[in-house]
Protein backbone atom coordinates (compact mmCIF):
# COMPACT_ATOMS: atom_id res chain seq x y z
CA UNK A 1 0.00 0.00 0.00
CA UNK A 2 1.22 3.38 -0.93
CA UNK A 3 2.05 5.96 1.66
CA UNK A 4 0.00 9.32 1.43
CA UNK A 5 1.49 12.29 1.62
CA UNK A 6 0.57 14.95 3.93
CA UNK A 7 -0.87 17.48 1.44
CA UNK A 8 -3.45 14.59 -0.15
CA UNK A 9 -4.33 13.96 3.82
CA UNK A 10 -5.40 17.65 3.91
CA UNK A 11 -6.84 17.63 0.51
CA UNK A 12 -9.10 15.07 2.34
CA UNK A 13 -9.64 16.14 5.12
CA UNK A 14 -11.01 19.56 3.70
CA UNK A 15 -13.12 17.46 1.04
CA UNK A 16 -15.29 15.38 4.02
CA UNK A 17 -15.63 18.82 5.74
CA UNK A 18 -16.92 19.89 2.87
CA UNK A 19 -19.47 16.51 2.16
CA UNK A 20 -20.33 16.97 6.19
CA UNK A 21 -19.00 13.65 6.65
CA UNK A 22 -16.56 14.55 9.61
CA UNK A 23 -16.72 18.06 12.14
CA UNK A 24 -14.55 20.91 11.65
CA UNK A 25 -14.27 23.21 13.97
CA UNK A 26 -11.69 26.51 14.28
CA UNK A 27 -10.66 28.26 17.71
CA UNK A 28 -12.79 31.45 16.34
CA UNK A 29 -15.64 29.86 17.11
CA UNK A 30 -14.77 28.14 20.58
CA UNK A 31 -17.27 29.72 23.14
CA UNK A 32 -15.91 28.31 26.43
CA UNK A 33 -12.83 29.24 28.31
CA UNK A 34 -11.13 25.65 28.82
CA UNK A 35 -8.07 26.65 30.62
CA UNK A 36 -8.86 29.00 33.31
CA UNK A 37 -5.91 28.79 35.49
CA UNK A 38 -4.30 31.30 32.09
CA UNK A 39 -6.41 33.78 33.72
CA UNK A 40 -6.99 33.37 37.26
CA UNK A 41 -3.92 33.04 39.87
CA UNK A 42 -4.01 30.28 42.60
CA UNK A 43 -5.70 33.24 45.25
CA UNK A 44 -8.47 33.99 42.52
CA UNK A 45 -9.16 30.56 41.81
CA UNK A 46 -9.52 29.85 45.39
CA UNK A 47 -12.25 33.41 45.95
CA UNK A 48 -13.94 31.64 42.72
CA UNK A 49 -14.23 28.35 44.35
CA UNK A 50 -15.55 29.85 47.39
CA UNK A 51 -18.02 32.01 45.90
CA UNK A 52 -19.42 29.01 44.26
CA UNK A 53 -19.29 26.89 47.31
CA UNK A 54 -21.53 30.14 48.92
CA UNK A 55 -23.81 29.98 46.33
CA UNK A 56 -24.64 26.46 46.61
CA UNK A 57 -25.15 27.03 50.39
CA UNK A 58 -28.14 29.66 49.50
CA UNK A 59 -30.18 27.23 47.40
CA UNK A 60 -27.95 26.87 43.28
CA UNK A 61 -27.88 23.33 43.06
CA UNK A 62 -27.01 23.43 39.29
CA UNK A 63 -23.93 21.82 39.34
CA UNK A 64 -23.19 23.55 35.93
CA UNK A 65 -23.86 26.75 36.91
CA UNK A 66 -21.77 26.50 39.51
CA UNK A 67 -18.74 24.78 37.49
CA UNK A 68 -19.24 28.18 35.79
CA UNK A 69 -18.87 30.54 38.41
CA UNK A 70 -15.99 28.64 39.75
CA UNK A 71 -14.35 29.20 36.41
CA UNK A 72 -14.92 32.09 35.12
CA UNK A 73 -12.77 35.66 36.45
CA UNK A 74 -15.43 38.04 37.64
CA UNK A 75 -12.11 40.50 38.48
CA UNK A 76 -12.04 40.67 34.82
CA UNK A 77 -15.23 42.19 34.58
CA UNK A 78 -14.74 45.19 36.91
CA UNK A 79 -12.83 47.99 36.86
CA UNK A 80 -9.18 47.34 38.48
CA UNK A 81 -10.35 49.62 42.09
CA UNK A 82 -13.14 47.16 42.47
CA UNK A 83 -10.94 43.95 41.80
CA UNK A 84 -10.58 43.44 45.57
CA UNK A 85 -14.52 42.98 46.15
CA UNK A 86 -14.93 40.64 42.55
CA UNK A 87 -15.63 37.36 44.48
CA UNK A 88 -18.20 39.37 46.98
CA UNK A 89 -22.01 38.18 46.48
CA UNK A 90 -23.30 41.88 45.62
CA UNK A 91 -23.29 43.81 42.60
CA UNK A 92 -21.15 46.02 41.38
CA UNK A 93 -20.81 49.24 38.94
CA UNK A 94 -19.88 49.30 35.25
CA UNK A 95 -19.95 51.79 32.77
CA UNK A 96 -22.63 54.25 32.10
CA UNK A 97 -24.43 53.87 35.28
CA UNK A 98 -25.08 50.30 34.51
CA UNK A 99 -24.35 47.23 37.10
CA UNK A 100 -22.46 44.26 36.85
CA UNK A 101 -24.89 41.75 39.14
CA UNK A 102 -24.55 40.01 41.80
CA UNK A 103 -23.35 36.92 41.24
CA UNK A 104 -26.06 34.90 42.97
CA UNK A 105 -28.36 36.83 40.57
CA UNK A 106 -26.67 35.47 37.75
CA UNK A 107 -26.75 32.19 39.06
CA UNK A 108 -30.17 32.21 39.70
CA UNK A 109 -31.46 33.42 36.51
CA UNK A 110 -28.81 30.98 35.01
CA UNK A 111 -30.25 28.19 36.83
CA UNK A 112 -34.00 28.92 35.62
CA UNK A 113 -32.86 28.74 32.59
CA UNK A 114 -32.02 25.23 32.43
CA UNK A 115 -29.13 25.49 30.06
CA UNK A 116 -28.05 21.99 28.07
CA UNK A 117 -25.04 22.23 26.00
CA UNK A 118 -25.32 23.48 22.69
CA UNK A 119 -28.62 25.45 22.96
CA UNK A 120 -29.04 28.82 21.62
CA UNK A 121 -29.56 31.28 23.69
CA UNK A 122 -30.27 34.91 23.33
CA UNK A 123 -29.32 37.70 26.21
CA UNK A 124 -30.89 40.92 26.89
CA UNK A 125 -28.14 43.15 27.84
CA UNK A 126 -24.41 42.17 27.79
CA UNK A 127 -23.06 44.87 30.13
CA UNK A 128 -20.13 43.76 31.45
CA UNK A 129 -19.92 40.76 29.47
CA UNK A 130 -20.43 38.29 32.97
CA UNK A 131 -23.35 37.08 32.05
CA UNK A 132 -22.22 36.02 28.47
CA UNK A 133 -19.23 34.54 30.06
CA UNK A 134 -20.95 32.19 32.13
CA UNK A 135 -23.73 30.99 29.46
CA UNK A 136 -20.86 30.02 27.48
CA UNK A 137 -19.01 28.27 30.27
CA UNK A 138 -22.71 26.52 30.26
CA UNK A 139 -21.80 24.88 27.07
CA UNK A 140 -24.74 27.73 25.52
CA UNK A 141 -24.35 29.02 22.04
CA UNK A 142 -25.17 32.84 23.22
CA UNK A 143 -26.20 35.64 21.40
CA UNK A 144 -26.25 38.72 23.25
CA UNK A 145 -27.26 42.38 22.38
CA UNK A 146 -26.24 45.49 23.98
CA UNK A 147 -27.71 48.87 23.55
CA UNK A 148 -24.72 50.60 24.60
CA UNK A 149 -22.37 50.90 21.97
CA UNK A 150 -19.46 51.80 24.78
CA UNK A 151 -20.49 48.82 26.81
CA UNK A 152 -20.62 46.38 23.46
CA UNK A 153 -17.41 47.40 22.24
CA UNK A 154 -15.62 47.02 25.82
CA UNK A 155 -17.67 43.30 26.68
CA UNK A 156 -16.48 42.35 23.07
CA UNK A 157 -12.38 42.89 23.20
CA UNK A 158 -13.20 41.33 27.28
CA UNK A 159 -14.93 38.40 26.65
CA UNK A 160 -12.73 37.65 23.27
CA UNK A 161 -9.26 38.33 25.38
CA UNK A 162 -10.22 35.39 27.92
CA UNK A 163 -11.49 33.28 25.33
CA UNK A 164 -15.34 33.35 24.55
CA UNK A 165 -16.56 33.87 21.24
CA UNK A 166 -20.43 34.86 22.00
CA UNK A 167 -22.40 36.26 19.03
CA UNK A 168 -22.66 39.82 19.85
CA UNK A 169 -24.74 42.80 18.67
CA UNK A 170 -25.16 46.69 19.61
CA UNK A 171 -28.78 46.92 19.29
CA UNK A 172 -32.02 47.76 20.83
CA UNK A 173 -32.77 44.61 23.61
CA UNK A 174 -36.78 45.41 22.88
CA UNK A 175 -36.05 44.20 19.26
CA UNK A 176 -34.19 40.74 20.14
CA UNK A 177 -32.88 39.25 17.01
CA UNK A 178 -35.65 38.40 14.75
CA UNK A 179 -33.16 37.34 11.86
CA UNK A 180 -31.30 34.80 14.07
CA UNK A 181 -34.40 33.16 15.94
CA UNK A 182 -35.85 31.31 17.58
CA UNK A 183 -34.36 30.55 20.54
CA UNK A 184 -34.20 27.48 22.95
CA UNK A 185 -34.03 30.43 25.59
CA UNK A 186 -33.67 34.34 26.36
CA UNK A 187 -32.29 35.73 29.37
CA UNK A 188 -32.90 39.21 30.16
CA UNK A 189 -30.92 41.03 32.44
CA UNK A 190 -32.54 44.59 33.05
CA UNK A 191 -36.26 45.63 33.99
CA UNK A 192 -39.15 45.89 31.74
CA UNK A 193 -42.83 47.28 33.28
CA UNK A 194 -44.12 44.86 30.93
CA UNK A 195 -42.79 41.17 29.12
CA UNK A 196 -41.45 42.18 26.12
CA UNK A 197 -44.13 40.94 23.38
CA UNK A 198 -41.36 40.66 20.34
CA UNK A 199 -38.90 38.53 22.28
CA UNK A 200 -41.78 36.29 23.02
CA UNK A 201 -42.47 35.68 20.00
CA UNK A 202 -38.47 34.65 19.28
CA UNK A 203 -38.57 31.50 21.44
CA UNK A 204 -39.19 28.30 19.92
CA UNK A 205 -41.74 26.33 21.08
CA UNK A 206 -41.05 24.91 24.17
CA UNK A 207 -38.19 27.38 25.11
CA UNK A 208 -38.48 29.62 27.88
CA UNK A 209 -37.48 33.50 28.98
CA UNK A 210 -36.48 34.66 32.00
CA UNK A 211 -37.09 38.14 32.82
CA UNK A 212 -37.19 40.49 36.17
CA UNK A 213 -40.57 42.38 35.49
CA UNK A 214 -41.68 45.44 37.53
CA UNK A 215 -40.85 49.15 38.16
CA UNK A 216 -37.99 51.05 40.06
CA UNK A 217 -38.99 49.53 43.25
CA UNK A 218 -38.56 45.97 42.31
CA UNK A 219 -39.46 43.59 39.99
CA UNK A 220 -40.66 39.63 39.73
CA UNK A 221 -38.36 37.62 38.46
CA UNK A 222 -40.87 35.70 35.85
CA UNK A 223 -40.67 32.65 33.30
CA UNK A 224 -42.39 32.66 30.40
CA UNK A 225 -42.49 29.81 28.39
CA UNK A 226 -43.77 29.50 25.00
CA UNK A 227 -46.54 26.63 24.65
CA UNK A 228 -47.79 27.07 21.29
CA UNK A 229 -47.94 29.66 18.17
CA UNK A 230 -50.01 32.10 19.95
CA UNK A 231 -49.91 30.73 23.77
CA UNK A 232 -47.63 31.27 26.70
CA UNK A 233 -46.80 30.15 30.39
CA UNK A 234 -45.95 32.67 33.08
CA UNK A 235 -44.80 31.83 36.19
CA UNK A 236 -43.38 33.54 39.40
CA UNK A 237 -39.93 33.28 40.71
CA UNK A 238 -39.60 35.69 43.47
CA UNK A 239 -37.91 39.07 44.34
CA UNK A 240 -35.62 41.33 42.65
CA UNK A 241 -34.06 44.49 41.96
CA UNK A 242 -32.34 45.33 38.26
CA UNK A 243 -31.47 48.57 36.29
CA UNK A 244 -34.69 49.35 34.30
CA UNK A 245 -34.89 48.53 30.53
CA UNK A 246 -35.22 50.71 28.03
CA UNK A 247 -35.53 51.22 24.63
CA UNK A 248 -33.45 52.56 21.87
CA UNK A 249 -29.37 52.59 21.44
CA UNK A 250 -26.99 54.82 22.51
CA UNK A 251 -23.12 55.28 22.19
Amino acid sequence: MKTIRKHQITLLTILLCCAGLITCSSNKTKSRNTNPEVIMDSRQMTEAAKLAKQLEQKGILDQLVLKAIANVPRHEFVDEELRGAAYIDRPLPIERGQTISQPFTVAYQSELLKIKPGEKVLEIGTGSGYQAAILCEMGADVYSIERYEELYLSAKKRLNSLGYFPHLFYGDGYEGLPDDAPFDKILVTAAPDKVPEKLMYQLRIGGWMVVPVGGRSGQKMTIIKRTGEESFKESLHGDFIFVPMQKGVEK
